[in-house]
């Protein structure tokens, strides 16, 4: 027993050598980022060993009805009161009319308590309010939603002192104070450890007597509300050179409240994020000084800042953006969807090309995957968890796959898309998706180093314990609780190993799965899950601290786990509605896409790994032909575009989280009326083109033409005219575009 001791002992040792040699520096911004929030469902994709039963279980955040009756009432009529080409190309600012409904009918404080005044609503309200104005104005959008978000309400209610929640939120949650947040700056963006905005530590008289406070030096900019902003948040470094509060110098990054009329403060110009017109601009600082009491949380929070903001920041990423991305991803499906059967080239309608299929079967496969991955994550946030890998993944997936529908949806509008006028209904979601995938951390620095980064600490078991543990202890002689910890780990690898190999070697059929049309990909996904697990592991025991400069490895690591998570959602959402046969298509696309996706990024990890010993073992074990997982079919993608052109259950559903006017003066609405009217009348249309074919009408005519001929000749009712000739006028109206006098624009 004793060899057996000495050997373990001597690997024991040579591990927690390696470990703490290898152990990369990190910022304290950084360390705060990767070490903060919850981990939820992906935990279980990293882990290797997915319980799906689990996820099948668990109960969706729904709308309870007060939250119901807001949706349906107060924000419809917010969205009818909405003249968005005004807004944005007259006015530049939501009018008087709006500002007022806004603060009056309670959109500012949706999130805060009702002990509070606010409205207390979910998660899931949150998002589905956000969705629909939306998909009417970006503007009135991201102006109702930042008061909810990443902002002083939110940093308040979760670490404010008693006396600065009754104090504020009461006049946050009526409107009477409209918050904004200044983090960024023009030295500094995602690095906020590097922000140069200075707090000293002093006493300086304020309101007639000597006080303990702060004096502020700062300068901010792309801070959404700024120019409007009466209640200002602000993140800045805090020091105590004259150690007035304690033996530290660098207190680290503390946040404030500061009125908009302080002295000192300065509201500068205004911005113009890609003409969008909700205000957004700088605000500069010199010489502030403000007593201690303006600390959010008081004295007791300085230097907790950045764990503030952490923690709130899956408000943004898990809520707000996704909700955006989600309703357009709604939007675009039921307008292009609409237009595809409605505009005709080489007289017929453009949805029956197979290239426009192709982006048809997109359009709505990355949408179904939207609202899929919306609903699994904003139920993390009701079940009042910080879902940090959660949040990132749907931040930056989601506003990529937002991005990608977009994209499809112009290529197949074509010019109707592109000119801009109080009729487009695409061209300013286009303009502002940028918008989003640059907020609430930039989507370069949330894929490469964020993702795997959090995951590989809050999902691994072992990980940060490691870690922990080697910071615990000195080298000489390793802890017992460290040689427990890693002889788990081993095991924990083990078990992963052979599970991946079983898995592999029976293709997937040895993993269970639940009785369902899609058993197969259940067995899929466990499969890859597997083989995620032990590439993940042999990256952080091969490369250790050096995997964070291994940037680009990180976003494939991150990017499998990623695409299981969206896969895993959508069969979520699928189950959820007791699998319906309508929807088993799109469902099977979507789960495929991500699988192809998973597959693609863990061959391309094993191809660059840069240890060729680890590389072919990865490549033998796990991926001996490259990716197995192949991209959805173009049988499986005529059959979901053809589903677009229909006024299928899926297309009813997407539809109820968009505003959906039916009126000819509302742009959406006119499709829809255009499209509603093109299913009364297909039958008919359907005759024309059979007498077309057997030479009784001439091809070369118009369906207008042929119809007044069929009428003459009484092949044709008055009831089938009268429903034909409305047809036409309306998909003349909505393939026109909006033109202008030279000198009026």
């Amino acid at each position: 027993m004793k060899f057996w001791d000495d050997i373990k002992h001597k690997f024991s040792h040579s591990v927690y050598a390696r470990i703490k040699t290898n152990l990369p520096t990190m910022s304290e911004t950084e360390a705060e980022a990767l070490n903060s929030g919850d981990s939820w469902w992906e935990a279980e994709l990293f882990k290797g060993n997915p319980d799906w039963q689990n996820l099948l279980n668990l109960k969706l955040s729904e709308l309870n009805p007060e939250e119901q009756s807001f949706l349906d009432n107060e924000t419809e009529q917010l969205c009818s009161m909405i003249d968005d080409w005004r807004i944005v190309h007259q006015d530049k600012d939501l009018s008087p009319e709006i500002w007022a409904y806004l603060k009056q009918a309670g959109f500012f404080g949706m999130v805060i308590s009702k002990e509070y005044g606010g409205k207390g609503f979910s998660a899931a309200a949150h998002s589905a309010v956000v969705m629909k104005i939306a998909t009417k104005s970006l503007t009135a959008a991201v102006t109702a939603m930042v008061p909810n978000s990443l902002g002083p309400g939110e940093l308040l209610y979760h670490y404010g002192t008693a006396e600065q929640k009754q104090h504020y939120l009461p006049k946050l949650a009526k409107g009477e104070e409209i918050p904004c947040f200044a983090l960024t700056g023009p030295e500094v963006g995602s690095d906020a450890s590097s922000m140069p905005d200075k707090g000293i530590v002093c006493k300086e008289q304020y309101q007639g007597q000597e006080v303990l406070g702060i004096r502020l030096n700062f300068s901010k900019r792309y801070i959404t509300l700024a120019p409007v902003a009466t209640l200002i948040g602000l993140a800045f470094k805090l020091y105590d050179p004259n150690h007035l509060l304690g033996e530290k110098t660098d207190i680290g990054i503390t946040v404030c409240l500061l009125p908009r009329n302080h002295a000192g403060i300065e509201i500068g110009q205004r911005h113009i994020p890609l003409d969008q017109a909700f205000m957004n601009g700088t605000i500069q600082g010199h010489n502030v000084f403000i007593p201690m009491s303006f600390i959010i949380g008081g004295p007791e929070r300085v230097g907790q800042g950045w764990h503030m903001l952490v923690e709130c920041l899956s408000i943004g990423r898990s809520i707000s953006l996704p909700a955006i991305s989600c309703a357009y991803g709604a939007l675009c499906y039921i307008t292009t969807g609409a237009y595809a059967a409605l505009r005709e080239q080489f007289n017929m309608p453009i949805g029956q090309f197979e290239g426009v299929q192709e982006a048809l079967a997109k359009i709505a496969g990355f949408s179904y995957l939207l609202d899929a991955c919306r609903r699994l994550t904003i139920t993390a946030n009701d079940l009042k968890l910080k879902p940090a890998v959660a949040s990132a993944i749907a931040k930056y997936h989601m506003t990529e796959l937002g991005r990608n529908i977009l994209n499809h949806a112009m290529d197949i509008h074509g010019g109707r898309g592109i000119m801009m006028g109080p009729n487009n209904y695409l061209g300013r979601a286009y303009q502002g998706m940028p918008i989003c995938i640059t907020v609430e951390g930039a989507n370069i620095l949330t894929r490469n180093l964020i993702i795997y980064g959090q995951g590989a600490m809050s999902c691994h078991p072992y990980i940060r314990k490691l870690i922990e543990a080697v910071h615990k202890y000195n080298l000489e002689p390793a802890s017992a609780e460290f040689d427990g910890l890693l002889f788990d780990y081993v095991a924990y690898v083990v078990r992963n190993v052979s599970r991946a190999l079983v898995y592999k070697c029976s293709f997937g059929l040895a993993a269970k799965a639940p009785h369902s049309h899609l058993s197969r990909l259940y067995q899929k996904l466990s499969s890859l899950s597997a083989c995620y697990a032990v590439a993940s592991d042999a990256a952080l025991m091969s490369l250790g601290g050096n995997l964070k400069r291994k940037e680009r490895l990180s976003a494939r690591l991150g990017d499998v786990m990623s695409y299981l998570y969206l896969a895993s959602s959508a069969l979520k959402a699928f189950y959820d509605q007791h699998e319906p046969e309508t929807e088993l298509d799109v469902t099977r696309w979507a789960v495929e896409y991500c699988l192809h996706k998973a597959g693609e990024a863990l061959d391309e990890l094993i191809r660059n790994f840069p240890n060729p010993f680890v590389k072919w073992t990865l490549r033998i074990a796990l991926q001996p032909f490259g990716n197995p997982y192949k991209l959805p079919s173009d049988k499986l993608e005529h059959s979901i575009a053809k589903q677009m052109l229909t006024d299928s259950p899926l297309r009813q559903r997407l539809s109820k989280l968009i505003y959906l006017k039916l009126d000819e003066h509302d742009p959406v609405g006119r499709v829809e009326l255009a499209f509603m009217a093109l299913q009364k009348a297909q039958p008919i249309l359907d005759k024309l083109k059979k007498w077309s074919h057997e030479g009784k009408l001439k091809k070369s005519y118009s369906h207008t033409e042929q119809a007044n001929y069929a009428f003459e000749q009484g092949w044709l009712e008055e009831t089938e005219f009268r429903l034909l000739m409305d047809c036409e006028d309306l998909r003349k109206k909505i393939v026109q575009v909006d033109a202008f006098a030279p000198n009026s624009i």
